[in-house]
């Protein structure tokens, strides 16, 4: 079995930024205490637009799978839903840039 690294970018709703970002902060922790993630430190970013950005690693595809049946994780996903909208990658105006550059967010 081998680790799936994810990116994942999660737009704030408006006036939803700083929610968002605690919530990211939280995010793999509560996966590590379900056994789905691996111990790689997340990274976190920020696009021009304010959506937050997160690289990190599942497990497996199976870890993936599990979490969504997964009650802890799903009760964390419906917080997020209701401060973000995941949206994909290339809707980012960094994402036309050959060598795509975000702000870093510290831990």
């Amino acid at each position: 079995m081998s680790g799936v690294i994810v990116i994942v970018a999660y737009r704030p709703k408006p006036g939803k930024e700083r929610e968002i970002l605690e919530l990211v902060r939280t995010r793999v922790p509560t996966l590590r205490k379900e056994g789905l993630v691996t111990d790689r430190v997340p990274t976190m970013m920020r696009a021009k637009d304010g959506t937050i950005i997160e690289v990190s690693e599942w497990k497996s595809r199976e870890a993936i799978d599990a979490a969504h049946k997964n009650p802890n994780v799903l009760a964390m996903w419906d917080k997020f839903f209701a401060v973000c909208d995941c949206v994909p990658l290339k809707t980012l105006a960094e994402a036309d840039d050959m060598f795509a550059g975000f702000e870093p967010i510290d831990d």
